[in-house]
C-alpha cells in the first residue's frame, strides 16, 4: 500500500486549505493547528511554493488509540497538506491504516481504517 493519499485540485492553494479545514469540521475533527511551513521557511531564507500543513484530530478515535499504545501519539494528530508544485495544488495525507505496522502489538486496524476513511473523505471533499 502507498504511504500518501494525494489528489489534484483546481481550487487555489488558499482555498483548498480552507476547504481542508471545513471538511475536517464537518467530520467531527478539530483542526488544533495550521502550519504555514512555506512562510516558516522563506522567513529563514529558503522561499519556495505554498506547503500548508493542517493538523486535524478526532478526539474519540486518538483516546482509543493511545489506550493501545501511548506511543502511537507521535503520529498525531493526523495531518493532511496542501502544496503547490509547478503551478499545480495538492491535497495530500499519510495513510492511517499503515499506524498499525509500526505498533502490530496495539492491534489499532480497525480504528486506523475507520480513520482513514473519514481522512480520505476529507481529502475528496477539499479537492472537489
Amino acid at each position: 500500500m502507498q504511504l500518501d493519499y494525494t489528489v489534484p485540485t483546481s481550487k487555489s492553494h488558499a482555498d483548498a486549505v480552507q476547504a481542508v479545514i471545513d471538511a475536517a469540521l464537518a467530520h467531527k475533527f478539530s483542526v488544533p493547528f495550521v502550519n504555514t511551513l512555506s512562510e516558516t521557511l522563506a522567513e529563514k531564507g529558503f522561499p519556495r511554493e505554498p506547503v500548508t500543513i493542517v493538523e486535524m484530530c478526532n478526539a474519540g478515535h486518538a483516546s482509543a488509540v493511545l489506550e493501545r499504545d501511548v506511543k502511537i501519539g507521535l503520529m498525531l494528530p493526523c495531518p493532511v497538506m496542501v502544496y503547490a508544485e509547478d503551478g499545480e495544488v495538492f491535497i495530500t495525507t499519510m495513510r492511517p491504516s499503515l499506524i498499525g505496522s509500526f505498533y502490530p502489538e496495539a492491534e489499532i486496524d480497525a480504528i486506523a481504517a475507520e480513520v482513514e476513511s473519514a481522512i480520505i473523505a476529507i481529502v475528496d471533499e477539499a479537492a472537489a
